[in-house]
């Protein structure tokens, strides 16, 4: 596969290819993800504040990225969350265009910022982050779970 086949676009629909894909690839990024089904994927898809970006091969859905903007106080923020390529599809460049389409739609949009995280273990991820002019912030994260 290379990357001149994949095209990046904008998945506007809760259909059941996105829906096979999602279940392919989401435990590929968590292992404590829930499956979606058609409904919760319609939610996320319906929710404004989302972009769902897709990478897409001749045959099939190989990646994607969800773009989150979201108004503050200090002026319109963004995130990148859930990045996550097929395995068969990794290291071709893929999470390379999702990202830089993400952050043309932000600048587009006017965001301030785009700020993302990625554990320390995926060595690769980072340093593709880094090249695209990420730069790790000083700052804290703290997360408390809702739900066992």
């Amino acid at each position: 596969m290379e990357t001149q086949d994949v095209r990046v676009e904008i998945a506007r629909e809760a259909d059941q290819e996105l829906v096979d894909a999602f279940r392919r690839m989401l435990p590929q990024l968590s292992s404590a993800a829930t499956p979606l089904d058609l409904a919760a994927l319609g939610r996320v898809l319906g929710c404004e504040t989302n972009t769902v970006l897709v990478a897409r091969s001749a045959d099939m859905i190989v990646g994607t990225l969800t773009l989150v903007l979201y108004p503050v106080p200090s002026g319109l923020r963004a995130r990148i969350e859930d990045v996550v390529v097929d395995h068969a599809a990794r290291g071709h460049g893929v999470a390379g265009m999702l990202t830089r389409e993400a952050l043309r739609l932000a600048r587009e949009a006017g965001a301030r910022t785009v700020d993302l995280t990625s554990r320390p273990e995926r060595a690769a991820a980072n340093r593709l982050y880094e090249r695209l002019g990420f730069r790790q912030r000083e700052s804290t994260v703290y997360r408390v779970p809702l739900h066992g």
